[in-house]
């Protein structure tokens, strides 16, 4: 861990963690909202190609970004972060693992016009997942900006669905619980929807959801199978136990089965 100043008379802590063995290493800050599995089964989902244009929304300090741009190199990759301090460690991670990409400092709801004149192959978002009238805030303020919805759904989506090229794709990833209201809501901009659920073992309800939609797309929804995380009916030992899928999702960067 590291101290680093976070702005004028503010020091901010700082603790990496190693992705695939090592071969992405990102920082973030020690207190509040770190990127975790769902970013990287983000970045797992999509079909990007080299030359394509990426942008993700709301990406906290690059996870997603950066993993997808290390497991597809020659991608031009975008975020926008509302926070100014992960959007800072956004910049720093690029630079600490030598991938190129840019990263804004911006309310998603007011893009600056240099993203608003772009059109994207993949917009990606993590938008945050619970309700505010349905929970309790988290007292750290970055992780209740990260985890409290305060942009709504829609406008996650609606923002998303502007950016893209025509046959473009948007993918997003969000609790299992609020699948109705994204498939409504991508319906509405986005076609050729397809649905990836995740279910933490056999025989249990999925708790989060990928669905990817395409501008301009016809094909009717596909409801995938879902893929399981972990091994085994139960957690038993004090080591992790993910299915070999995901293991190697998070330890051999390879792609998610998603098909395009």
């Amino acid at each position: 861990r590291s101290v680093g100043r976070g702005g004028p008379g503010v020091f901010w802590r700082w603790a990496e963690d190693a992705f695939w063995g090592g071969g992405l290493r990102l920082l973030n800050p020690a207190q509040g909202y770190r990127g975790g599995v769902a970013r990287v089964l983000l970045a797992a989902s999509g079909p990007a190609m080299r030359g394509q244009r990426v942008l993700e929304l709301g990406g906290g300090v690059g996870a997603a970004l950066l993993c997808l741009g290390r497991r597809v190199p020659g991608l031009s990759l975008t975020g926008v972060e509302i926070q100014p301090l992960y959007a800072d460690c956004a910049r720093r991670n690029a630079l600490g693992n030598g991938i190129e990409a840019q990263v804004v400092q911006a309310d998603l709801s007011h893009l600056p016009a240099e993203i608003r004149q772009m059109r994207y192959h993949h917009v990606l978002a993590n938008p945050p997942y619970f309700l505010r009238e349905n929970g309790t805030p988290a007292s750290n303020i970055s992780r209740e900006t990260a985890l409290g919805e305060q942009t709504s759904l829609a406008v996650w989506v609606q923002t998303a669905a502007k950016r893209l090229e025509p046959g473009g794709h948007g993918t997003f990833i969000q609790r299992a619980d609020r699948l109705e209201q994204l498939l409504t809501l991508m319906g509405q901009h986005l076609g050729s929807l397809q649905v990836l659920p995740f279910a933490p073992r056999v025989a249990r309800d999925s708790h989060l959801v990928l669905v990817r939609g395409r501008k301009g797309g016809r094909a009717r929804l596909r409801l995938h199978a879902p893929v399981i995380m972990h091994c085994g009916v139960a957690h038993v030992r004090d080591a992790d136990d993910y299915s070999n899928e995901i293991s190697a999702v998070l330890r051999e960067a390879q792609a998610l089965n998603f098909p395009p």
